[in-house]
């Protein structure tokens, strides 16, 4: 089961975010690294923004491996859905329908 913390500055938010997005399966590794070129954003930028290093967005695209449950999969799977909804001509273009 998963656990979410209450501390004294308990963000309902980012607890939520936890419940919805911690376990939830990502975007397909098709599309990942189209979304975040889509964005001009480099691999470097998002892993600053998640918290890891490069080689792990790196690793994360190429479908090699998944973050972990937990805050990081968390932001990366928001990113991913985020970078989808403005960009969803990546999403068909890369899933081979006209």
């Amino acid at each position: 089961m998963l656990e979410v913390n209450v501390t004294t500055t308990h963000d309902p938010v980012a607890s939520v975010d936890v419940l919805l997005y911690a376990h939830a399966p990502l975007l397909p590794v098709a599309v990942r690294g189209p979304l975040r070129r889509a964005a001009g954003l480099s691999q470097q930028q998002v892993a600053e923004a998640i918290g890891v290093q490069p080689l792990a967005v790196l690793r994360w695209e190429a479908g090699s491996v998944e973050p972990r449950s937990g805050p990081r999969r968390t932001a990366y799977s928001r990113l991913l859905q985020g970078l989808a909804d403005q960009y969803p001509d990546v999403l068909t273009s890369a899933s081979g329908e006209p």
